[in-house]
């Protein structure tokens, strides 16, 4: 009897262990960097075995469509591709130009998707990311990310997206099945432009109720969503910085790894996810989506109050927490 029970634990903790490796190895770590980073050569930071995709942000035409030659970019997808990671041009962003709503209009979307296309492939990169916010999703919207979807896919390369909860009427279902996966911003709920609302702006309940709409109100499958992560923080209160990045944040008070709000001196507070969170988050991404992203990766900290060090470490050892 014993030697049966033996052989059932080895038979389970062996299939355990498959599935854990198909999982991790399955798992997306979508970061993204900043161009000026890129261009003034800070990117060293940047531990390429941890992630799987990086999402340059952002990279944006004139208002002719046309899009620059970018210094550093070339030495930097090469890098990355070296350690098997993928390299997408975002376009877009919160304070996208205000000149990009008419380069999605049926007028000029066909040159500026050709131009997109075109700089997707003299750089090398693996794809676009379209991260289009508010007003942006507009009625071109469906027929940009249609059409730039279908002109990438002939070449084989990727199109994403980063989607807001807060706009989800604007985001169509065709539209949204057009995309290889999809990046959730979970966060920003408030910040320094509502001080009226201080508080936590990246809540572990935003990011069970994000999921919860993108997978079972939307239909998505879990697979294609990307569980959106914060290395920054915002702050509230009259001594208290507008935002801070983590590794600003642990660097200036000692222990506030461990939490996710530091009271400052003098009055305020700063607001952020610590380590327990982001493990947390991690964890839930692992049994309800396909992935987390992380905005931005050179936020972080270094060495052991690293998140992307407790991501890494959380996907590949899921039991321990």
């Amino acid at each position: 009897m014993k030697k049966v029970v033996f052989f059932v634990f080895v038979v389970l903790q062996f299939t355990y262990q498959i599935d854990h490796a198909q999982t991790a190895s399955q798992f997306r770590v979508v970061g993204y960097v900043r161009t000026s980073d890129i261009e003034n050569g800070k990117t060293s930071g940047i531990n390429l075995g941890k992630v799987n995709y990086i999402n340059i942000a952002f990279i944006n035409p004139d208002e002719t469509g046309n899009f620059r030659a970018m210094s550093g970019l070339n030495a930097f997808v090469i890098a990355a591709h070296n350690k098997n990671v993928k390299v997408l041009a975002s376009i877009g962003g919160g304070l996208a130009p205000v000149y990009f709503r008419p380069l999605l209009s049926d007028s000029l979307r066909s040159d500026f998707i050709k131009n997109a296309v075109q700089f997707v492939k003299d750089n090398q990169l693996d794809g676009v990311d379209a991260d289009l916010e508010g007003e942006y999703i507009d009625n071109n919207y469906e027929n940009f990310i249609t059409e730039l979807s279908a002109a990438l896919k002939q070449r084989g390369k990727l199109l994403t997206a980063a989607v807001a909860t807060v706009y989800k009427s604007r985001y169509t279902d065709k539209a949204l099945a057009q995309l290889d996966f999809i990046n959730i911003m979970s966060y920003d709920k408030t910040g320094p432009w509502n001080l009226k609302n201080p508080g936590q702006h990246s809540p572990y309940a935003m990011a069970v109720d994000d999921l919860d709409y993108w997978n079972n109100a939307r239909g998505i499958p879990k697979e294609k969503l990307s569980l959106g992560l914060p290395f920054y923080g915002y702050g509230f209160g009259p001594n208290a910085p507008e935002e801070m990045s983590f590794k600003g944040i642990t660097g200036k008070y000692p222990g506030s790894e461990k939490t996710d709000s530091v009271t400052v001196t003098g009055g305020g507070v700063v607001y952020y996810n610590g380590i327990p969170t982001i493990k947390a988050k991690t964890a839930l991404a692992l049994q309800k989506a396909g992935g987390i992203m992380i905005w931005q990766l050179l936020q972080d900290a270094s060495e052991d109050n690293s998140l992307l060090k407790v991501i890494n470490e959380t996907i590949t050892n899921p039991g321990k927490q």
